[in-house]
């Protein structure tokens, strides 16, 4: 039994050293693809005419193609394996994100926007559904908050280097130009290495030894037949759960808030202070991406050790709609007192990631959570569509933030009274 127990903690590390740190590179390269933007509007805007509505649906409208090819991607993905999907999501992603820095007019703007939706489409919940096949039930949350921490890391990294790169011209080019095309070469690159790296599934392992590949394999499908639903659950049934189709509205409110933060962080700064400068915005921006990565770290460890999901989500909810409201109300005292409230509020949002997507994948069988957890993610990023485009919509009604903020707010807290609603979240047993 000892020998069993270490066989299992040996296998389970194994698979964490091989699989997390690549599946966090990609994703920084992921994100940074998708906001950059929000780095670049600084200058971008400005320098092409942009007002914050125009802005706001561009950085939008990158979510409705998304949103198109996510669930026949992600089900693509399923037949043909993760090494080539993935490395196909990577290749064109980078192309057309490196393509942005020619756009000149809005329309350009969003064309551009839309097709990276579209070519990025399935890749979160493709890795999503690839780490269920990998880890146990127990482990699902630490995966998934180990492969999300890459968020903040990503605009740790993201906030000093891009805002570096506005301050250049290189070639006639502004340095707005110059960040899309510098930050989106990692994304092809990566993209030619991934089928060399990755493996499908378990059974595929030779980097596994024997023992340890036979133990990862009937580990998992002991958990399979397990699960809460026991029938055949086809993707058709999936869909028409009605948790499955609150997790997907949970999800859309959600990322209403999450992507209304992200893209106007920077914005949102510099406006603090005509004291800020464009480079300044990026070393106050990571503040809130430090503690963010803390957060995911601890809330997602603790999920895992109590075996609860629904509580820790609905925590991190209420955490972020306090913090952006207080950006609001108490924005007058200080610089220091609205970035201690942003700090708050993107602590909330990345530490319910890990419990949140833990949850799916409790009561789902295999057959169906491929499409059910597309549904879910490309129901739910509709959501970073609506929540840029309503804060500058907003912004330029009225000529402040605070509506958009409040709105926002608003989101996160709807999220939070629908969890409250799900049938089949239960605490998993740690035993």
């Amino acid at each position: 039994m000892i020998k069993a127990k270490a066989l299992g903690e040996q296998t389970v590390n194994k698979v964490f050293q091989r699989l997390m740190p690549f599946l966090g590179l990609l994703y920084i390269v992921s994100f940074l693809d998708r906001v950059n933007v929000g780095y670049a509007a600084l200058s971008m805007n400005k320098a092409l005419g942009f007002s914050n509505a125009v802005y706001g649906l561009g950085a939008g409208i990158f979510f409705i193609g998304y949103f198109i090819m996510e669930i026949p991607g992600n089900l693509i993905m399923a037949k043909v394996g993760a090494r080539l999907w993935i490395a196909r999501i990577l290749i064109t992603w980078g192309i057309i994100s490196g393509l942005t820095a020619w756009v000149s007019t809005p329309t350009e703007f969003y064309m551009v926007r839309f097709f990276l939706g579209v070519a990025e489409a399935s890749f979160f919940p493709g890795i999503i559904y690839y780490l269920s096949t990998w880890f146990r039930l127990k482990d699902v949350a630490k995966a998934v908050a180990l492969f999300m921490m890459s968020l903040p890391i990503c605009n740790i990294v993201a906030a000093p280097l891009s805002t570096y790169l506005l301050g250049t011209i290189w070639l006639g080019w502004a340095g707005w130009q110059w960040l899309f095309i510098l930050e989106a070469l990692p994304a092809i690159v990566l993209g030619f290495i991934t089928p060399f790296y990755l493996t499908n599934k378990p059974s595929d392992a030779k980097w596994l030894t024997g023992e340890e590949r036979s133990w990862l394999v009937n580990t998992l499908a002991s958990e399979l037949a397990a699960k809460i639903q026991r029938k055949k659950y086809s993707v058709l049934q999936a869909f028409a759960d009605r948790d499955v189709i609150i997790l997907s509205t949970i999800y859309f409110t959600w990322v209403c808030g999450f992507y209304g933060i992200t893209m106007f962080l920077p914005i949102l700064v510099k406006a603090l202070s005509t004291a800020i400068s464009i480079q300044m915005v990026g070393f106050l921006v990571m503040i809130p991406y430090i503690f963010g990565f803390f957060a995911m770290y601890f809330i997602g460890r603790h999920s895992d050790k109590t075996g609860e999901r629904r509580w820790h989500t609905i925590l991190g909810m209420v955490t972020t709609a306090t913090g952006l409201a207080g950006s609001v109300l108490l924005a007058d005292i200080s610089v220091f007192v609205s970035m201690a409230f942003f700090t708050l509020a993107v602590m909330g949002v990345y530490g319910s990631f890990g419990p949140f997507w833990a949850i799916p994948a409790s009561f789902l069988s295999a057959s169906a959570a491929a499409g059910a957890i597309a549904m879910i993610n490309s129901i739910g990023n509709l959501g970073g569509f609506v929540g840029p485009y309503v804060m500058g919509f907003i912004r330029d009604a009225t000529g402040s933030f605070t509506g958009g903020i409040i709105f926002l707010a608003a989101c996160l807290l709807t999220a939070a009274v629908l969890l409250m609603t799900l049938r089949k979240v239960g605490k998993e047993n740690r035993d």
